[in-house]
């Protein structure tokens, strides 16, 4: 009896340690998690009218590889882990890539330009720390009709009038509170860190969501003063301007979604746009969806600078992660407004009218 009591010992301990270890490593998976993701995209990019930086003038027709022609090519990781009690720690790092030549692209000039923040996720709310989208940049993402495409979109008009200012923001604190009765705010500051000028480069920016069904509005504001001195990243994201916006969308049960917005980007010394934009989008099948809007900005400095900028696309998913694309673009300008086209390789546009086209290839892992 003794003997069998001895082998059974011997057989049955060690696979309990076995269990209790795989089970340890288990849930400490579960607690843990980092994922690798990114995004790779380029397209043919045709332009009628193309401006010449140097004169000034126009330099005619042009066909030119557009890196990132609906959405930027970035790779990045992000993770949380569950500290207990509800309250989660989070990071996320992303990098911008140009896959025309493989340089640092689509962020303020740094490896990890476009996102690092660590955070803490609770029944009160998230805090993160680092680099960050503003909350005014996130609003107008969310009621942009094309959903911010590189092409024919609400984002060629942010990036015209104050480059990347507000979208990559260093040094900031972000506080997004929990979602109460539908209500949901977000407050960013970002400190500028020049000793005895605590203005200097200082950003600071809001937003207020309001969600019921497929309804969404959104209120936001942005103010960023002058770097003077202060630290700045290898592309500024300290243009001094005060934006604003406001604008809501609805998502109807037939995969189609509507929206509208107004935003003014007041910058110092410079054009005080007005941006009134709206359109739709469709799922036409499961693997076809189109889109469109259009854009007219305004100069509230001077009334004859205006523009107006349609745009229009169609993907073809052809899998889960690869998708085909084709953008159309019309853009026109009066006075000495400059609305280009795309933000890669036509940001800036000749005064009258311009057609663009743009074919692609979009990859997500």
């Amino acid at each position: 009896m003794n003997q069998r009591r001895k082998i059974a010992r011997d057989i049955v301990a060690p696979l309990i340690v076995l269990v209790c270890q795989s089970a340890v490593v288990n849930t400490a998976q579960a607690q843990s998690s980092v994922t690798l993701y990114g995004i790779v995209d380029g397209s043919i990019l045709y332009t009628s009218h193309t401006l010449n930086t140097k004169t000034g003038g126009d330099s005619g027709s042009r066909v030119a590889f557009a890196d990132s022609g609906s959405f930027p090519t970035v790779f990045g990781m992000r993770g949380s882990e569950d500290l207990g009690g509800g309250v989660r720690a989070l990071f996320n790092l992303e990098s911008g890539v140009s896959i025309a030549n493989g340089a640092l692209a689509h962020s303020n000039g740094n490896l990890f330009g476009r996102r690092a923040w660590v955070g803490i996720d609770s029944a009160y709310g998230v805090v993160k720390a680092g680099v960050q989208f503003s909350p005014f940049f996130q609003s107008l993402f969310a009621l942009d009709p094309r959903d911010g495409s590189f092409f024919g979109s609400g984002f060629v008009n942010y990036a015209d009038n104050v480059s990347v200012t507000g979208v990559f923001n260093a040094n900031s604190i972000t506080y997004t509170s929990p979602e109460i009765a539908g209500l949901q705010t977000t407050g960013m500051i970002a400190i500028g860190g020049l000793a005895g000028n605590f203005q200097a480069g200082r950003q600071y920016s809001a937003n207020l969501n309001y969600h019921l069904g497929g309804l969404l509005v959104s209120a936001a504001m942005y103010n960023g003063n002058a770097a003077d001195g202060a630290a700045t990243t290898p592309v500024p994201t300290t243009t001094p301007f005060a934006g604003r916006m406001l604008g809501a969308s609805y998502r109807f049960p037939n995969e189609l979604t509507v929206k509208a917005s107004y935003a003014l980007y007041k910058v110092t010394g410079s054009f005080d746009s007005q941006v009134y934009s709206g359109g739709a989008s469709y799922g036409l099948t499961s693997s076809v969806s189109i889109d469109a809007g259009v854009w007219y900005t305004r100069d509230g400095n001077d009334s004859a600078n205006h523009s107006i900028l349609v745009g229009s696309g169609v993907s073809m998913a052809l899998s889960k992660q690869t998708s085909l694309y084709g953008q159309v673009g019309y853009v026109d300008n009066h006075g000495h407004m400059n609305t280009g086209l795309s933000v890669s390789n036509a940001l800036y546009g000749v005064s009258g009218s311009t057609v663009g086209v743009t074919l692609g290839l979009r990859h997500l892992f």
